[in-house]
């Protein structure tokens, strides 16, 4: 029995039956044959040979029932993985995993884009608190698996997404709720843009995106509203962060943000750039984007000639008249073209931020979820149409600006939780 086992259990065990039958009929044909000759029953071996024939035809035949059902060659003993998709599209009883819109979690998959926010207020530095015991460094370089990051197969939702990621209460949050949040960030979009490196914000990101190999580039900034001493601190830590992990991750630094709109001269803020600029020179990171952001109505051709790409701050949520959201829209790249045409001079025009609040009063724009998501929807198609680049304002609620209008507050993509505020697969089509 064992032998008979290993031979029905061979790969080419369908070549053997046939190579046997035939074999089986010669043989068969020849005995036949002798025993015509010597016994006088010659009908006796006709007979025979036709019993063989049957024989063979049935084991063909039943050789032939195993070619139609599988594959024996040793190369395909299981169904493909596309196999079984295409079985299973005809199945009903089949489940096929299916993104839905609840909040996303390590195993949840969600597509989205990113923003940006112009109305940062200054905040106060609190000592980050870091979970090293959480995520090792990046200074291994060890590739970590993303199995459970969110899914890139298909197009992220938007271009970019401004992200701060201060506590609701205000204070810093450790490492490992920034490599949280990112996890979901980076499933909605592929560029995050921050205003500081304060909490070690910095920091925390690029750790987080190297040790868990979010496909998230970072464009940084610094903070020079409070002044150079904290320009100066800021300057410090981002060369500090850059040098320790993988500066190929930072796309650029913004010097500032909208500075000019708080009181700032031009010269002032062009000095800072240029110093920003020297400093990076000198410390081997001359390879990374120095330039500033601006409302686009501030934005000077002087202004432009020292940054390396123009990037504004187009707000049509504040506008003195309303109406409609395709308006809106439509207010924002006409803005942008004109900026193009007369400031950048051939420079890369990006928008820092753009957004709706989903909640508060900015004058006559209605500020609701609904329009929150109307707008984001029309916005990327146009954006997309126009090949613009942007950071959408913004990743989550800002409850953190405690003090500050509602509207402040509720820009987010996600509430303040991190949830999603609407179905992020709405965005994948225009």
């Amino acid at each position: 029995m064992s032998i008979f086992r290993r031979f029905w259990q061979s790969p080419s065990r369908k070549d053997c039956v046939i190579n046997f039958a035939v074999l089986g009929v010669f043989a068969l044909i020849i005995i036949g044959v002798v025993l015509g000759t010597v016994l006088p029953k010659r009908h006796n071996a006709l007979q025979l040979e036709s019993d063989s024939l049957d024989l063979v035809s049935t084991l063909v035949e039943y050789s032939d029932v195993f070619s139609t059902t599988s594959d024996w060659s040793s190369e395909t003993d299981e169904p493909s993985f596309t196999d079984y998709f295409e079985d299973a599209e005809d199945d009903s009883s089949v489940s096929i995993p299916s993104i839905t819109s609840t909040a996303p979690t390590a195993s949840t998959k969600t597509v989205a884009s990113v923003t940006s926010t112009s109305k940062m207020e200054t905040k106060s530095e609190v000592s980050s608190e870091e979970s090293s015991s959480d995520l090792s460094s990046s200074e291994s370089h060890e590739s970590v698996s993303t199995e459970n990051s969110p899914d890139y197969t298909t197009e992220r939702a938007l271009w970019g997404l401004t992200y701060s990621p201060y506590n609701t209460d205000g204070s810093c949050p450790d490492l490992a709720t920034v490599a949280s949040q990112l996890q979901k960030v980076a499933g909605v979009t592929g560029n995050i843009r921050l205003y500081s490196t304060d909490c070690s914000q910095l920091r925390n990101a690029l750790q987080a995106i190297s040790s868990s190999n979010l496909n998230l580039g970072i464009h940084a900034g610094l903070w020079i509203s409070d002044g150079a001493p904290r320009m100066q601190s800021d300057l410090d830590e981002f060369i500090a962060s850059a040098k320790q992990y993988d500066s190929s991750l930072v796309k650029g630094v913004s010097v500032g943000n909208e500075d000019l709109s708080k009181g700032m001269s031009e010269a002032t803020l062009i000095g800072y750039i240029n110093k920003v600029r020297a400093r990076l020179q000198t410390e081997g990171l001359g390879h990374i984007p120095v330039y500033t952001t601006e409302q686009d109505a501030l934005f000077s051709q002087s202004l432009a000639t020292v940054c390396d790409l123009v990037q504004i701050n187009v707000h049509t949520i504040f506008d003195s008249a309303f109406t409609s959201i395709d308006a809106s829209v439509q207010s924002v790249i006409h803005r942008v073209n004109t900026v193009k045409a007369n400031v950048a001079r051939g420079k890369l025009v990006r928008v820092g931020e753009t957004g709706w609040a989903s909640a508060g009063n900015t004058g006559p724009s209605p500020l609701t979820l609904a329009n929150e998501i109307s707008y984001v929807q029309k916005f990327r198609c146009a954006a997309r149409k126009s090949e613009l680049e942007y950071f959408y304002f913004e990743a989550k609620d800002a409850l953190w600006k405690q003090g500050q209008a509602l509207s402040e507050q509720n820009f987010g993509i996600f509430s303040a939780q991190y949830t999603p505020k609407f179905n992020f697969l709405d965005l994948s089509s225009c």
